[in-house]
């Protein structure tokens, strides 16, 4: 509620002491803010956080099948280590972002609702996952009817708020200002919403693997979203650029530096050797919310650029089922394009080590922010 320390100002003009206060208005002061404040509180609770997960017995299963054997091997000493790490991230934010966001917003509030929404389907997921003793979770059926639900809420929220015009049914794509179809009706939108949310969702869930990859990559998707939500919601700026004007998206570089912030934070002590995981808990809600955010400023598409690595990391894991289930079908046994999926562990049993693979997926995941970033020049 920082936000209103501004209002302050207009009613003593003449005071030194309340003028300074004006510049709680400003959007860049408050995302610095929010992304200071999610660091500190994700600091100051982590090691409480993984102390009270070890004391509830909520440990990381590891996979141990025939076919995965090798990686067991790699992995095997993480068993046990403290999963659901994700809701020390997700308080971080929404603490965070109810200090120094405009309550005043319904993006901030869409965008809040969705980290909770998500981080409740990734706990049960989490839960069932320690309660069991196993990798299963929840069926991935009942995953994507879930965030199916969240992706007709947003459909519904934003062609139904009279503060949303008829830009939210448009595809935008990078390189061009106009939209590539001027408007997707009904039921392309909720379509379309529901591609870019599960998506989104399941992609940084993928990517969850190894220790600290999917909160350093989370951190720079999350920066470049935050740049992007400033621009769609300054209108001189969006009209210099020649890209979808959004009043309303300006307030969410707030949530996105407040994850940005918590990432650093929960990386403290995800970095190798992980002290703690963020689990389903963290990795479906960074997800949904990213998608969320793309969706909010009307680059979509763009987040296959920006969200490069995670991308990579779900194609892959769509190849291998895919390729998998032909050969099976044609040789009455199935074969597979890499070693292992997602990704990551394919270059871990090609014999890399685990932090090589972490720093070189966070240095594409770097590249990708700034190559996405790079297209709001060249419309």
């Amino acid at each position: 509620m920082i936000y209103y320390l501004y209002k302050l100002s207009l009613l003593h003009p003449n005071q030194d002491f309340f003028r300074a206060l004006n510049v709680f208005q400003y959007i860049t002061l408050r995302a610095l803010g929010a992304a200071l404040t999610a660091f500190l509180l994700s600091l100051m609770c982590g090691n409480w956080t993984i102390r009270r997960l070890i004391s509830l017995k909520l440990g990381q299963p590891i996979r141990t099948k025939e076919e995965v054997n090798k990686l067991f091997e790699l992995h095997g000493a993480k068993a046990g280590t403290p999963t659901m790490g994700g809701v020390l991230m997700l308080g971080a934010v929404i603490v965070s972002s109810l200090i120094w966001a405009r309550p005043d917003n319904s993006f901030v509030w869409l965008l809040l609702f969705t980290l909770v929404y998500c981080g409740g389907l990734g706990f049960w997921d989490d839960y069932l996952k320690v309660s069991k003793k196993n990798s299963a979770g929840v069926s991935e059926r009942t995953k994507l009817v879930a965030q199916g639900i969240l992706a007709i809420i947003i459909t519904v929220f934003f062609l139904t708020n009279p503060n949303i015009d008829v830009q939210a049914r448009s595809l935008y794509m990078p390189f061009y200002k106009d939209p590539l179809i001027a408007n997707l009706g009904l039921v392309g939108t909720l379509g379309f919403f529901a591609l870019v949310i599960i998506g989104a969702s399941n992609a940084v869930n993928l990517t969850d693997g190894l220790d600290g990859l999917a909160a350093g990559c989370t951190c720079t998707a999350a920066f470049a979203y935050s740049i992007l939500a400033y621009v769609c919601g300054h209108v001189k700026v969006a009209s210099y650029l020649q890209i979808p004007f959004y009043p309303l998206a300006g307030e969410l570089t707030v949530i996105c530096m407040a994850l940005v912030g918590a990432s650093f934070g929960f990386l403290w002590f995800n970095c190798h050797p992980a002290k703690m995981f963020m689990g389903d808990t963290g990795s479906l809600a960074i997800g949904g919310m990213l998608g969320v955010t793309a969706i909010c400023t009307k680059q979509e598409m763009l987040l296959v650029v920006v969200g490069g690595v995670f991308v990579i990391e779900a194609v892959s894991v769509l190849i291998q089922r895919t390729w998998f289930k032909i050969t099976k079908k044609r040789y009455g046994e199935g074969r597979r394009v890499f070693l292992m999926s997602p990704l990551h562990h394919h270059f871990e049993l090609k014999g890399w080590k685990e932090n090589t693979v972490i720093v070189r997926f966070w240095i594409l995941s770097i590249m990708f922010a700034f190559l996405g970033l790079a297209t709001l020049k060249l419309r």
